[in-house]
């Protein structure tokens, strides 16, 4: 069984994540990461805290997620205070793009 990231929404059959192929550049036409507007070039890279589908910044969400994602995070966040804790999706959140398995070996 192929288990989706710990910030994926919803997975589709063929295991990818179902918010990444809804995600929209703010345009609206095309995907994210494929905007053709005059945003491109700000809006074909991401960088920093993202959505749960990593394709949009933290907070601007166009997936069906956008109602709850776009809203202030509330109780523990991650270190850039953008997102939940337990959701970070940053370049330093180790564990985003990794099997869900926890390495419980270092802990005391």
């Amino acid at each position: 069984m192929v288990h989706p990231t710990t910030t994926c929404c919803k997975t589709s059959q063929d295991g990818s994540c179902v918010c990444a192929a809804q995600a929209k550049c703010s345009c609206g036409q095309q995907s994210a990461l494929h905007c053709s507007c005059n945003k491109a070039d700000t809006e074909n890279t991401t960088s920093g805290p993202r959505c749960s589908c990593r394709s949009r910044p933290a907070g601007k969400c166009t997936c069906e997620r956008a109602v709850t994602e776009n809203q202030a995070v509330a109780g523990e966040t991650c270190p850039c205070g953008s997102r939940p804790q337990d959701s970070c999706t940053c370049e330093k959140a180790a564990a985003v793009d990794s099997a869900l398995e926890v390495d419980f070996t270092s802990k005391a």
